[in-house]
């Protein structure tokens, strides 16, 4: 009877312990109520008093909320306007944006090197070939002979220094060797070298400028040896060294001659005086004269007509042009001869021609680095007297250059 008595109270037990739990989570959950059934038969709400319009469902007051409905304390109203710091929108704009193209680094100005000054030896290829076997062959002789000598006199020969001159220079050179005692291939060579130079060496190589007034410099030559082109760069060379030059288009009867050397006067800086094909060309010398004097011009260049020397009419001109350009307050102080180096020994008959006429005070050798007749340059100095001032080794204004001897004959035989 007891445990049966015991096993029924614990039954109670467990029971009232059940319904406990079952109540408690009832009430914390709240009583869930289903929502009423839609009336379709509601009635109409009756209007109001007379001449109010009449009431609508949807125009009655909402019902007041109960505690119930109201959010709980720590939810923000969701009609709030959201705060949002602006250094973050600003770090998150920075972090999604494009990244701006860097700009592009501006091009150096571009710096030219400075023309380098032409070498003999490099521009003397065609002269020093034509001479290279023949000092070759002297050189590997044991012993100066005959056969030694005419190998030397061809060499001079065939470089256009033209035959009296070839046979002076080796008289001299014999004497030489029988004086000093020379026994070597390398002795006698290197003693034709210093005779060489000796001979090439005569007279003033200097190009002369003169105080006081618009110093000229006359260019003569036939047509077709370089005169324009040497005006042109020798203008160019002393605009640059500071000097005011005025060029004057004294070749009034060679088609397009002014025009050529107004290219040049326009590259040089220089002013240029001109007149009309066929002109008086000692109007344009004597006008060129006057303008230099005007605007303190330090430098007139005078070209000249260029026929053929054998007429008699040309050389009357140019003595005509040579006393227009020594009135002052003009100082007439060079008349240069240009000759082609590739002519040879007809540059020598030029060379004489104009000399007569007008006083040569200096040559201009120019093409000399596209011949093999180098020799003409001895040839020039020893039968006339007249120093080699200038020599054009090319086309650019950097290749008009002073006559240099030693590195001239440096050039041809070593």
């Amino acid at each position: 009877m007891e445990p049966i008595l015991l096993v029924l109270i614990l039954a109670l037990v467990l029971v009232a312990t059940v319904s406990g739990v079952a109540l408690s989570r009832r009430r914390g959950r709240g009583v869930e109520l289903e929502p009423p059934p839609k009336d379709k038969t509601r009635p109409v709400t009756p209007p109001g008093p007379a001449g109010a319009p009449p009431t609508s469902p949807e125009a009655s007051p909402a019902p007041e909320a109960t505690e119930a409905d109201a959010p709980p304390a720590d939810t923000p109203p969701t009609d709030a306007p959201v705060q949002v710091d602006p250094a973050l929108v600003e770090q998150i704009e920075q972090a999604f944006a494009e990244p701006e193209p860097e700009p592009e680094p501006e091009p150096e100005p571009e710096v030219l090197p400075p023309p380098v000054k032409p070498r003999f030896r490099d521009r003397l290829g065609k002269a020093h070939a034509l001479l290279a076997g023949y000092v070759g062959s002297v050189l590997s002789r044991t012993a100066i002979d005959d056969e030694t000598w005419d190998e030397l006199e061809e060499a001079l020969i065939r470089a256009d220094a033209g035959v009296g001159l070839t046979s002076e220079v080796l008289d001299d050179l014999r004497a030489r060797v029988k004086g000093e005692g020379i026994k070597t291939s390398e002795e006698l060579l290197s003693a034709l070298k210093g005779e060489l130079k000796d001979l090439l060496s005569q007279g003033d190589r200097a190009l002369h400028f003169e105080q006081g007034g618009p110093n000229v410099w006359l260019f003569v030559g036939v047509n077709g040896v370089g005169k324009t082109t040497t005006i042109g760069k020798l203008g160019k060379r002393e605009s640059d060294g500071g000097r005011t030059v005025v060029m004057a288009a004294g070749d009034t009867f060679r088609a397009a001659a002014a025009e050529q050397l107004e290219l040049w006067a326009k590259r040089a800086g220089a002013d240029l005086v001109r007149s009309t094909e066929g002109a008086d060309p000692g109007s344009v010398i004597f006008d060129a004269v006057e303008r230099a004097a005007a605007r303190g011009a330090e430098l007139v260049l005078a070209d000249t007509a260029g026929r053929l020397h054998t007429k008699v009419n040309l050389m009357e001109e140019l003595k005509k042009v040579r006393r227009i350009a020594e009135r002052p307050p003009a100082r007439l102080s060079e008349v240069l001869l240009v000759i082609d180096a590739t002519t040879g020994q007809n540059g020598l008959v030029q060379a004489k021609q104009f000399t007569d006429a007008v006083g040569v005070t200096g040559i201009v050798l120019t093409k000399l680095d596209g011949t093999a007749k180098g020799g003409i340059a001895l040839a020039i100095v020893r039968e006339l007297g007249i120093p080699i001032k200038l020599v054009g080794l090319g086309e650019t204004v950097v290749d008009l250059v002073e006559f240099d001897p030693d590195e001239f004959v440096e050039a041809l035989f070593s």
